[in-house]
C-alpha cells in the first residue's frame, strides 16, 4: 500500500523565488501559446459555435483554487448548453470513485466536443486563466465546489498551491486512475515541484495533445 503524503502547508507555499519564476514562466508562455496557436483557437471557435446544439463558444465554470478561492475557469464548450443541469440525472452512471464525476460515454458531449476534449483543445482557453492568475500552466486540476464539498483533511491538500492547466495527473494515468489516485499524483507533485519539473510536464503533455491517452 502507498504511503499517504502528507504535507508541510508553510513548506509548500513560503516559496517566493520559485513560485515568482513559475508566475513569470507562466505569463510568458501563455501568452506565447496564444498567439501561436491564435489560428487554431480561430479553426475550434467555429466549430464550436456551428455545432448544431446552438450554444456558446466558450463555457464558464466555477472552480476551486489555492486555498479555496473561487474563480471562474474558461473552456471550449464540449457538450450541450444544458449539460449542468442534467447531470443530476448521470450521477449514477459516474465511472470514477471519488469526490469526482466521469463518464466515457457522456450523452452531453456533442460530436465537436468529443473531438477537442480527445485532444485536450477544450482546455486551451485557460491560457488566459493563467495570464489572469487564477491558473498556473502546472498544477493541480481545479475542482467544482460540490467536489470540495465531498473532500478529506487528505484531499484539501490539493488545494494548497494554485491549480493547473495540466500536471502529473494528466500524463500518467488520467481518467483510467480513480479520485484517490489523482490526489495522490497531484501530491506527489506538490511535493516535487520544481522549473525542471513543470517543464518536463509541459513537454508530457504536448506529446499527449497529438497522441491522446486516456482523455474523454
Amino acid at each position: 500500500m502507498q504511503t499517504k503524503i502528507q504535507l508541510d502547508p508553510k513548506k509548500v507555499q513560503d516559496r517566493p523565488i520559485y513560485f515568482t519564476f513559475k508566475r513569470i514562466f507562466d505569463v510568458l508562455l501563455s501568452c506565447l501559446g496564444l498567439l501561436a496557436l491564435s489560428p487554431l483557437l480561430l479553426v475550434v471557435a467555429f466549430l464550436v459555435k456551428f455545432d448544431g446544439s446552438h450554444g456558446k463558444v466558450l463555457y464558464v465554470q466555477e472552480r476551486v483554487g489555492k486555498n479555496g478561492k473561487h474563480f471562474q475557469m474558461f473552456k471550449f464548450r464540449s457538450m450541450i448548453p444544458n449539460a449542468d443541469q442534467k447531470l443530476a440525472e448521470l450521477k449514477a452512471q459516474n465511472e470514477v470513485q471519488g469526490a469526482m464525476f466521469k463518464m466515457k460515454d457522456d450523452p452531453r458531449i456533442t460530436r465537436v466536443g468529443k473531438f477537442i476534449r480527445k485532444y485536450s483543445l477544450d482546455e486551451l482557453p485557460q491560457l488566459l486563466n493563467v495570464i489572469g492568475g487564477s491558473m498556473s500552466l502546472v498544477g493541480p486540476r481545479p475542482p467544482i465546489p460540490s467536489e470540495v464539498a465531498e473532500y478529506t483533511d487528505y484531499d484539501m491538500q490539493r488545494l494548497l498551491v494554485v491549480p493547473g492547466c495540466t500536471g502529473l495527473w494528466q500524463t500518467t494515468t488520467r481518467n483510467s486512475g480513480d479520485f484517490n489516485t489523482m490526489v495522490d499524483l497531484d501530491l506527489e507533485y506538490i511535493q516535487k515541484s520544481s522549473l525542471l519539473y513543470d517543464l518536463k510536464l509541459i513537454f508530457n503533455t504536448v506529446k499527449i495533445m497529438v497522441k491522446p491517452n486516456a482523455a474523454y
